[in-house]
C-alpha cells in the first residue's frame, strides 16, 4: 500500500515550466518535487537550460527532510547538489506533443549517476514530472 502511495505522489509532482515540452536551444525548465528514497523523504528542485535541439544542461538540489531514525544523518548527508546533462527525446520519439522523455547523467557532491525522467504538460507552463535517479560511481 505504501509503495502505491509513493508512486502516486511521484507521478503527480507539480512542475513549474515555461513553455511546452522541450523547445530546444534557450529553453528553460524549472521543477519542484518530492524526493522519495528507501529511508528518507525530502524536497528536490531542478533547472534545465537548452543548449541545442535535444540537449540540455542544468542543476538539481535536494534535501532530505524525513530521515529514518536508525540513520545518523548530518547536513552533508541530507543535502545534495548536482550538475546534470539531459538528452530530451520528446520530439524524437513523438509519442505525444505534450510529453518529454529525458535520460541523462549527473555529477553531484556525493556521486556520479544517471537519471531517467518524463514531463507531461497540461497547459502552457503547468505539468507533472517523474524522475528516477541512480548512482553509477
Amino acid at each position: 500500500m505504501m509503495k502505491n502511495i509513493v508512486l502516486i505522489l511521484a507521478l503527480t509532482t507539480v512542475s513549474f515550466i515555461q513553455g511546452q515540452v522541450y523547445a530546444g536551444k534557450g529553453d528553460q525548465k524549472f521543477q519542484v518535487g518530492a524526493n522519495i528514497q528507501d529511508e528518507a523523504t525530502g524536497i528536490s528542485a531542478s533547472f534545465d537550460y537548452g543548449l541545442g535541439e535535444n540537449i540540455s544542461v542544468g542543476v538539481q538540489s535536494s534535501y532530505a527532510l524525513g530521515v529514518d531514525s536508525r540513520l545518523d544523518a548530518n547536513f552533508g548527508d541530507r543535502f545534495d547538489l548536482k550538475a546534470r546533462f539531459n538528452a530530451n527525446l520528446g520530439n524524437v520519439i513523438n509519442i505525444d506533443e505534450n510529453l518529454d522523455l529525458y535520460p541523462g547523467l549527473s555529477l553531484s557532491l556525493n556521486n556520479f549517476g544517471g537519471h531517467l525522467g518524463a514531463r507531461y504538460f497540461f497547459s502552457d507552463g503547468f505539468g507533472v514530472f517523474t524522475e528516477a535517479s541512480f548512482p553509477l560511481a
